[in-house]
């Protein structure tokens, strides 16, 4: 199956966020808005929510939702940024630009700059999961981007879970954003309700509901639990509905990413490899469905054919700078980092499989859903738009 490529030109969570801008008057992003059609009236909206449900792939809707409100509200489907994860779509959201220009490129990533990997949205190094100091780094600092929120001439306000909201992450990129806590999804609805319908001007809400994230981690995008939780979602959005009914809301509802689910025979480990992770110069870094390699420039020619001779039903090789200037991280004038954060070689994991590394003090991974790569189902993710 070909390779779903991200959509910068129109079709992307990129390009949602320009959307949001030019309804609120915020300027361009430097990325095209999406076709009008998909949310019509956007810019009449006294109040635009925009709420990620993190892992809610459009595919798994189509298939395992279709008589839901979610899908009845459904108005098309976006590509993900490449890699397809919250470490660089995340990001995508609270700068509104690309990982072409934020700059984060997976769940691990090697700052050459620092001469260290770090896991980046808990902002820690990845060897002992040690914090970076506050008063030493930001976030902000490795990126070249500026918060979404300060690009609008109106109040803006981010709900984050009470156990995340105050991570450095979110607190690097909220600029004049206020952040608000909350304790589960009938709060959340309350606390959406209560703001949206504050006061008389304009304002941007973006809520970020990373539930479903963790079950489709843990016990697989197409388990039980999974669906379960999904009818919990598709009941909040019918609060919200209800809540938010003459407010004057337009009511965005859209994910991060989507899922493959693994077994344990597509789970590959790259420790049962040692001659291939003797060609690396570090780590694997970047995501389990799409891998950075950074390979001893000698050994390039032996790394190629070892994947080829063992690897090829599993892994599909690409050169990283490839990826780059076919555009694949988006548009535009790349962060001046870039091409070091994304290694030498790419390795895109076909049907269902993951490859992982491991260094000192990390267990194995074993989650049963993964995301990062660029087939339909990690790929592709909802556009809901509802007008209560």
């Amino acid at each position: 199956m070909s390779p779903v490529v991200p959509d910068y030109r129109g079709g992307s969570i990129v390009n949602l966020m320009a959307s949001i801008g030019a309804a609120l008057d915020g300027g361009q992003t430097g990325y095209p808005t999406l076709d009008p059609a998909l949310c019509p009236d956007l810019g009449r909206a006294r109040t635009i929510l925009l709420l990620v449900i993190d892992g809610l792939g459009e595919r798994w809707l189509q298939r395992h939702a279709g008589g839901s409100l979610l899908a009845a509200h459904l108005r098309g489907r976006l590509t993900s940024v490449c890699p397809s994860t919250t470490a660089s779509a995340i990001p995508a959201f609270l700068t509104g630009v690309a990982p072409q220009q934020h700059g984060f490129t997976g769940w691990f990533t090697w700052f050459a700059e620092l001469g260290a990997q770090l896991t980046v949205l808990p902002f820690q190094l990845r060897l002992g999961g040690l914090a970076v100091p506050p008063g030493l780094l930001s976030p902000a600092d490795l990126s070249g981007a500026g918060p979404f929120a300060d690009r609008l001439p109106v109040p803006a306000h981010l709900l984050m879970p009470e156990w995340l909201a105050a991570s450095r992450f979110n607190l690097a990129f909220s600029g004049a954003a206020e952040i608000s806590g909350y304790n589960g999804l009938p709060d959340l609805c309350r606390q959406i309700v209560r703001l949206a319908r504050a006061g008389d001007g304009r304002r941007f809400l973006h809520a970020y509901w990373p539930g479903y994230d963790a079950i489709a981690h843990e016990h697989g995008a197409h388990s039980t639990a999974a669906e379960v939780h999904f009818q919990e979602l598709d009941g909040f959005f019918a609060r919200l509905l209800d809540g938010l009914a003459g407010s004057g809301t337009a009511l965005l509802v859209t994910a991060d990413h989507g899922f493959v689910d693994t077994t344990a025979e597509s789970r590959l480990y790259l420790e049962r490899h040692p001659r291939l992770e003797r060609m690396l110069t570090m780590p694997l870094c970047g995501e389990p469905r799409l891998a950075f390699c950074y390979v001893d420039a000698e050994r390039r020619p032996e790394f190629e054919r070892y994947l080829e001779e063992h690897l090829s039903h599993a892994v599909r090789v690409l050169p990283s700078r490839w990826l780059l200037e076919e555009g694949w991280f988006g548009l535009g004038r790349p962060h001046p980092q870039l091409h070091r954060r994304i290694g030498d070689y790419a390795l895109l994991l076909r049907h269902n499989f993951s490859l992982t590394g491991r260094i000192p003090g990390e267990r194995r991974l074993r989650h049963v859903g993964v995301h990062g790569g660029v087939s339909e189902d990690e790929m592709y993710v909802p556009l809901v738009y509802a007008l209560p």
